[in-house]
Protein backbone atom coordinates (compact mmCIF):
# COMPACT_ATOMS: atom_id res chain seq x y z
CA UNK A 1 0.00 0.00 0.00
CA UNK A 2 1.27 3.45 -0.86
CA UNK A 3 2.57 5.34 1.99
CA UNK A 4 1.12 8.99 3.55
CA UNK A 5 3.81 11.79 2.46
CA UNK A 6 5.38 12.75 5.66
CA UNK A 7 3.36 16.06 7.35
CA UNK A 8 5.27 19.58 8.17
CA UNK A 9 4.62 22.78 8.95
CA UNK A 10 6.12 25.88 6.76
CA UNK A 11 7.29 29.15 8.05
CA UNK A 12 7.70 31.35 5.19
CA UNK A 13 9.46 35.19 5.68
CA UNK A 14 8.32 38.23 3.87
CA UNK A 15 10.64 39.99 1.86
CA UNK A 16 8.62 42.03 -1.04
CA UNK A 17 9.20 41.23 -4.56
CA UNK A 18 11.56 38.37 -3.18
CA UNK A 19 8.42 36.72 -1.55
CA UNK A 20 8.18 35.33 -5.76
CA UNK A 21 11.23 33.15 -4.35
CA UNK A 22 8.98 31.34 -1.92
CA UNK A 23 6.37 30.94 -4.37
CA UNK A 24 8.67 29.14 -6.37
CA UNK A 25 9.42 26.94 -3.00
CA UNK A 26 5.56 26.23 -2.46
CA UNK A 27 4.83 25.81 -6.55
CA UNK A 28 7.48 22.65 -5.82
CA UNK A 29 5.85 21.12 -2.61
CA UNK A 30 2.60 21.31 -3.84
CA UNK A 31 3.75 19.90 -7.51
CA UNK A 32 5.68 17.04 -6.40
CA UNK A 33 2.93 15.85 -3.19
CA UNK A 34 5.99 14.57 -1.37
CA UNK A 35 5.28 16.26 1.69
CA UNK A 36 1.87 17.60 3.62
CA UNK A 37 1.35 21.30 4.86
CA UNK A 38 -0.20 20.88 8.31
CA UNK A 39 0.01 24.69 8.72
CA UNK A 40 1.66 27.72 7.35
CA UNK A 41 3.25 30.43 9.53
CA UNK A 42 4.15 33.40 7.77
CA UNK A 43 4.72 37.29 7.34
CA UNK A 44 4.28 40.28 4.49
CA UNK A 45 4.77 38.07 0.98
CA UNK A 46 4.74 35.13 2.80
CA UNK A 47 1.14 35.97 4.13
CA UNK A 48 0.37 36.21 0.84
CA UNK A 49 1.75 33.13 -0.13
CA UNK A 50 0.03 31.78 2.33
CA UNK A 51 -3.41 32.54 1.81
CA UNK A 52 -3.48 32.42 -1.87
CA UNK A 53 -2.23 28.62 -1.86
CA UNK A 54 -5.26 27.94 0.65
CA UNK A 55 -7.82 29.32 -1.29
CA UNK A 56 -6.53 27.41 -4.49
CA UNK A 57 -6.35 24.07 -2.74
CA UNK A 58 -9.79 24.72 -1.87
CA UNK A 59 -10.96 24.77 -4.98
CA UNK A 60 -8.71 22.79 -7.55
CA UNK A 61 -6.16 20.99 -5.04
CA UNK A 62 -2.42 21.36 -5.47
CA UNK A 63 -3.14 22.04 -8.90
CA UNK A 64 -5.70 25.01 -8.35
CA UNK A 65 -2.95 26.22 -5.22
CA UNK A 66 -0.27 26.55 -8.11
CA UNK A 67 -3.00 28.20 -10.09
CA UNK A 68 -4.08 30.80 -7.89
CA UNK A 69 -0.22 32.04 -6.47
CA UNK A 70 0.62 32.01 -10.51
CA UNK A 71 -2.50 34.25 -10.60
CA UNK A 72 -2.02 36.74 -7.99
CA UNK A 73 1.67 37.19 -8.57
CA UNK A 74 0.91 38.03 -12.37
CA UNK A 75 -1.56 40.74 -10.99
CA UNK A 76 1.08 42.18 -8.85
CA UNK A 77 3.29 42.48 -11.84
CA UNK A 78 0.26 43.98 -14.02
CA UNK A 79 0.01 46.34 -11.28
CA UNK A 80 2.80 47.25 -10.45
CA UNK A 81 2.75 46.77 -6.94
CA UNK A 82 3.43 48.37 -4.28
CA UNK A 83 4.97 51.57 -6.21
CA UNK A 84 7.67 49.47 -8.18
CA UNK A 85 10.44 52.68 -8.59
CA UNK A 86 12.90 49.97 -10.19
CA UNK A 87 10.38 48.56 -12.61
CA UNK A 88 9.46 51.36 -14.64
CA UNK A 89 9.34 49.90 -18.66
CA UNK A 90 11.01 53.56 -19.60
CA UNK A 91 13.77 53.14 -17.38
CA UNK A 92 14.56 49.35 -17.80
CA UNK A 93 17.71 50.06 -19.65
CA UNK A 94 19.23 52.31 -17.22
CA UNK A 95 21.04 49.02 -15.17
CA UNK A 96 20.98 45.10 -15.47
CA UNK A 97 17.50 43.98 -14.78
CA UNK A 98 18.90 41.03 -13.28
CA UNK A 99 21.32 43.13 -11.18
CA UNK A 100 18.86 45.57 -10.47
CA UNK A 101 21.33 48.11 -9.43
CA UNK A 102 20.03 50.97 -7.70
CA UNK A 103 19.09 53.67 -10.31
CA UNK A 104 18.27 57.31 -9.94
CA UNK A 105 14.50 56.61 -9.67
CA UNK A 106 15.00 54.52 -6.97
CA UNK A 107 17.08 57.11 -5.33
CA UNK A 108 14.48 59.48 -5.58
CA UNK A 109 11.87 57.16 -4.07
CA UNK A 110 14.16 56.07 -1.10
CA UNK A 111 14.78 59.79 -0.63
CA UNK A 112 11.45 60.92 -0.86
CA UNK A 113 10.13 58.02 1.37
CA UNK A 114 12.65 58.65 4.05
CA UNK A 115 11.34 62.46 4.08
CA UNK A 116 7.62 62.28 3.81
CA UNK A 117 4.93 60.19 5.30
CA UNK A 118 2.89 58.25 3.81
CA UNK A 119 0.14 59.94 5.33
CA UNK A 120 1.22 62.91 3.75
CA UNK A 121 2.13 61.57 -0.10
CA UNK A 122 -0.41 58.74 0.29
CA UNK A 123 -3.40 60.37 1.96
CA UNK A 124 -5.74 58.03 0.05
CA UNK A 125 -3.91 54.61 1.38
CA UNK A 126 -3.43 53.39 -2.33
CA UNK A 127 -1.88 50.37 -2.33
CA UNK A 128 -2.60 48.15 -5.38
CA UNK A 129 -2.36 44.53 -3.63
CA UNK A 130 -5.62 45.25 -1.47
CA UNK A 131 -7.33 44.73 -5.41
CA UNK A 132 -4.67 42.00 -5.80
CA UNK A 133 -5.27 40.06 -3.14
CA UNK A 134 -9.31 40.53 -3.13
CA UNK A 135 -9.50 39.63 -6.80
CA UNK A 136 -7.35 36.37 -5.93
CA UNK A 137 -8.85 35.04 -2.37
CA UNK A 138 -12.31 34.45 -1.11
CA UNK A 139 -11.18 35.39 2.54
CA UNK A 140 -14.54 34.40 3.84
CA UNK A 141 -14.20 30.61 2.62
CA UNK A 142 -10.39 30.29 3.85
CA UNK A 143 -11.57 31.57 7.48
CA UNK A 144 -13.81 28.53 7.90
CA UNK A 145 -12.49 25.70 4.98
CA UNK A 146 -8.78 26.62 4.96
CA UNK A 147 -7.07 23.04 4.39
CA UNK A 148 -4.40 24.03 6.83
CA UNK A 149 -3.76 26.04 9.54
CA UNK A 150 -2.76 29.72 9.12
CA UNK A 151 -0.44 31.91 11.60
CA UNK A 152 -0.17 35.33 10.35
CA UNK A 153 2.20 37.68 12.19
CA UNK A 154 1.93 41.42 12.23
CA UNK A 155 3.67 44.28 14.73
CA UNK A 156 1.38 46.37 16.67
CA UNK A 157 2.65 49.48 16.28
CA UNK A 158 1.06 50.74 19.69
CA UNK A 159 3.13 47.99 22.25
CA UNK A 160 5.53 46.98 19.71
CA UNK A 161 4.49 43.16 20.11
CA UNK A 162 4.00 40.62 17.72
CA UNK A 163 0.00 39.98 16.86
CA UNK A 164 -0.72 36.54 15.83
CA UNK A 165 -4.16 35.78 13.65
CA UNK A 166 -5.20 32.41 13.07
CA UNK A 167 -7.29 31.38 10.49
CA UNK A 168 -10.56 32.20 11.68
CA UNK A 169 -9.65 35.47 12.04
CA UNK A 170 -7.96 35.94 8.46
CA UNK A 171 -9.34 38.68 6.15
CA UNK A 172 -7.84 41.00 3.92
CA UNK A 173 -6.62 43.66 5.84
CA UNK A 174 -4.92 41.39 8.38
CA UNK A 175 -2.59 40.08 4.97
CA UNK A 176 -2.37 44.14 4.28
CA UNK A 177 -1.29 45.11 7.87
CA UNK A 178 1.60 42.19 7.56
CA UNK A 179 2.95 43.08 5.05
CA UNK A 180 2.28 47.04 5.64
CA UNK A 181 5.65 48.77 5.04
CA UNK A 182 5.27 51.78 7.33
CA UNK A 183 7.75 54.24 5.27
CA UNK A 184 5.21 53.13 2.17
CA UNK A 185 1.44 53.05 3.55
CA UNK A 186 -0.83 53.61 6.62
CA UNK A 187 -0.51 51.92 9.40
CA UNK A 188 -3.92 49.04 9.27
CA UNK A 189 -6.53 49.63 11.86
CA UNK A 190 -8.07 46.30 12.75
CA UNK A 191 -9.93 46.09 16.39
CA UNK A 192 -9.10 49.53 17.25
CA UNK A 193 -5.44 48.84 17.12
CA UNK A 194 -2.99 49.90 14.62
CA UNK A 195 -0.94 47.31 12.52
CA UNK A 196 2.92 47.33 10.44
CA UNK A 197 4.66 44.74 8.75
CA UNK A 198 5.06 41.54 10.95
CA UNK A 199 8.56 41.14 9.93
CA UNK A 200 10.17 43.92 12.20
CA UNK A 201 8.75 41.40 15.41
CA UNK A 202 8.61 37.72 13.67
CA UNK A 203 9.72 36.30 10.31
CA UNK A 204 8.03 34.82 10.85
CA UNK A 205 7.08 33.49 13.89
CA UNK A 206 7.41 30.03 15.16
CA UNK A 207 6.20 29.65 18.71
CA UNK A 208 2.62 29.80 17.54
CA UNK A 209 3.64 26.12 15.90
CA UNK A 210 4.65 24.57 19.21
CA UNK A 211 1.30 25.12 21.36
CA UNK A 212 -0.87 23.16 18.76
CA UNK A 213 -1.83 19.74 17.77
CA UNK A 214 0.83 19.65 14.73
CA UNK A 215 3.90 17.78 12.84
CA UNK A 216 7.06 18.51 14.80
CA UNK A 217 8.95 19.59 11.98
CA UNK A 218 9.41 23.55 10.64
CA UNK A 219 10.37 24.12 7.52
CA UNK A 220 11.61 27.38 7.07
CA UNK A 221 11.61 29.12 3.93
CA UNK A 222 14.01 31.78 4.05
CA UNK A 223 13.95 35.19 1.85
CA UNK A 224 16.87 37.20 3.83
CA UNK A 225 20.17 35.82 3.82
CA UNK A 226 21.46 34.88 7.24
CA UNK A 227 24.80 35.36 6.08
CA UNK A 228 27.17 37.05 3.63
CA UNK A 229 30.90 36.61 3.23
CA UNK A 230 31.94 40.14 2.15
CA UNK A 231 31.97 42.75 4.58
CA UNK A 232 29.91 45.71 2.92
CA UNK A 233 31.40 48.92 2.49
CA UNK A 234 29.72 51.36 0.71
CA UNK A 235 26.53 53.00 1.76
CA UNK A 236 23.96 50.93 -0.32
CA UNK A 237 25.65 47.57 0.91
CA UNK A 238 25.58 48.55 4.62
CA UNK A 239 22.15 49.35 4.12
CA UNK A 240 20.93 46.22 2.09
CA UNK A 241 23.12 44.52 5.43
CA UNK A 242 21.65 46.07 8.00
CA UNK A 243 17.78 45.45 6.38
CA UNK A 244 19.09 41.85 6.28
CA UNK A 245 20.04 41.71 10.02
CA UNK A 246 16.97 43.73 11.48
CA UNK A 247 14.41 41.18 9.49
CA UNK A 248 16.48 38.15 9.96
CA UNK A 249 16.82 38.86 13.74
CA UNK A 250 13.51 37.85 15.51
CA UNK A 251 13.78 34.22 13.67
CA UNK A 252 17.30 33.72 14.93
CA UNK A 253 16.00 34.23 18.46
CA UNK A 254 13.38 31.61 18.07
CA UNK A 255 16.01 29.04 16.48
CA UNK A 256 18.62 29.86 19.55
CA UNK A 257 15.05 29.32 21.50
CA UNK A 258 14.74 26.26 19.91
CA UNK A 259 18.62 24.99 20.29
CA UNK A 260 18.60 25.58 24.03
CA UNK A 261 15.55 23.61 24.99
CA UNK A 262 16.80 20.61 22.31
CA UNK A 263 19.64 20.64 24.19
CA UNK A 264 18.30 20.14 27.56
CA UNK A 265 16.04 17.50 26.63
CA UNK A 266 19.33 15.59 24.98
CA UNK A 267 21.01 16.38 28.27
CA UNK A 268 17.57 15.33 30.67
CA UNK A 269 18.20 18.41 32.55
CA UNK A 270 14.37 18.97 32.56
CA UNK A 271 11.87 17.93 35.07
CA UNK A 272 8.93 15.55 34.21
CA UNK A 273 6.54 17.79 34.74
CA UNK A 274 8.60 20.86 32.28
CA UNK A 275 9.91 18.00 29.90
CA UNK A 276 5.96 16.98 29.04
CA UNK A 277 5.15 21.15 28.15
CA UNK A 278 8.41 21.00 25.31
CA UNK A 279 8.11 19.76 22.00
CA UNK A 280 11.57 18.14 20.36
CA UNK A 281 11.26 20.08 17.32
CA UNK A 282 13.01 19.13 14.03
CA UNK A 283 13.79 22.24 12.36
CA UNK A 284 14.83 21.99 8.16
CA UNK A 285 15.28 24.99 5.76
CA UNK A 286 15.50 25.97 2.38
CA UNK A 287 18.14 29.03 2.72
CA UNK A 288 18.36 31.98 0.48
CA UNK A 289 22.03 32.84 0.55
CA UNK A 290 23.31 31.72 -2.75
CA UNK A 291 20.05 32.60 -4.87
CA UNK A 292 19.84 36.19 -3.27
CA UNK A 293 22.29 37.18 -1.51
CA UNK A 294 24.03 39.38 -4.31
CA UNK A 295 20.60 41.48 -4.64
CA UNK A 296 20.23 44.61 -2.96
CA UNK A 297 17.30 45.80 -0.75
CA UNK A 298 15.68 47.84 -3.86
CA UNK A 299 15.09 44.52 -5.81
CA UNK A 300 12.46 43.98 -3.68
CA UNK A 301 10.68 46.64 -5.17
CA UNK A 302 10.74 45.43 -8.91
CA UNK A 303 8.02 43.92 -9.69
CA UNK A 304 8.67 42.99 -13.51
CA UNK A 305 6.89 39.50 -14.36
CA UNK A 306 10.28 38.20 -15.69
CA UNK A 307 12.00 39.11 -12.71
CA UNK A 308 9.61 37.31 -10.60
CA UNK A 309 8.87 34.16 -12.43
CA UNK A 310 13.06 34.15 -12.53
CA UNK A 311 13.21 34.02 -8.67
CA UNK A 312 10.21 31.80 -8.78
CA UNK A 313 12.62 29.37 -10.63
CA UNK A 314 15.06 30.04 -8.52
CA UNK A 315 12.96 29.06 -5.68
CA UNK A 316 11.32 25.77 -7.32
CA UNK A 317 15.28 24.49 -7.80
CA UNK A 318 16.14 25.45 -4.11
CA UNK A 319 13.04 23.05 -3.39
CA UNK A 320 14.17 20.17 -5.57
CA UNK A 321 17.48 20.61 -3.34
CA UNK A 322 16.35 20.08 -0.40
CA UNK A 323 14.17 17.88 -1.17
CA UNK A 324 16.80 15.55 -2.66
CA UNK A 325 18.97 15.83 -0.04
CA UNK A 326 17.01 16.23 3.49
CA UNK A 327 13.51 15.07 2.86
CA UNK A 328 14.29 11.99 4.56
CA UNK A 329 14.90 13.56 7.93
CA UNK A 330 11.39 15.02 8.03
CA UNK A 331 9.83 13.01 11.19
CA UNK A 332 12.82 11.53 12.16
CA UNK A 333 15.54 14.41 12.79
CA UNK A 334 16.42 18.29 12.53
CA UNK A 335 18.30 18.50 8.52
CA UNK A 336 20.28 21.53 10.21
CA UNK A 337 22.76 21.92 12.95
CA UNK A 338 20.56 23.91 15.24
CA UNK A 339 23.38 23.78 18.30
CA UNK A 340 26.46 24.47 16.13
CA UNK A 341 24.79 27.31 14.41
CA UNK A 342 23.05 28.89 16.82
CA UNK A 343 24.03 28.13 20.04
CA UNK A 344 27.95 28.24 19.57
CA UNK A 345 29.94 31.44 20.06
Amino acid sequence: MPTSPPSLNLAIQGGGAHGAFAWGILDALLEDGKVDIAAITATSAGAMNAVVAAHGMMEGGTDGARQKLSEFWKRVADSRAPFSPVSLNTMKKLWDPWKLMTGPMFQWFDALTHAVSPYEFNPWDFNPLRDALKATVDFDKVCVESPFRLFISATNVRSGKVRVFKTPEITADVILAAACLPYLFKAVEIGGEAYWDGGYVANPALWPLFYEDLPNDILICHINPERREKVPRTSAEIMDRLNEISFNASLMAELRAIAFVQKLLEKDQLKDDMRERYKDINVHAIRADQDLGGMGVESKFNTDWAYLTKLRDLGRAAARRWQANHLGAVGKRSSIDLQGEYLSL
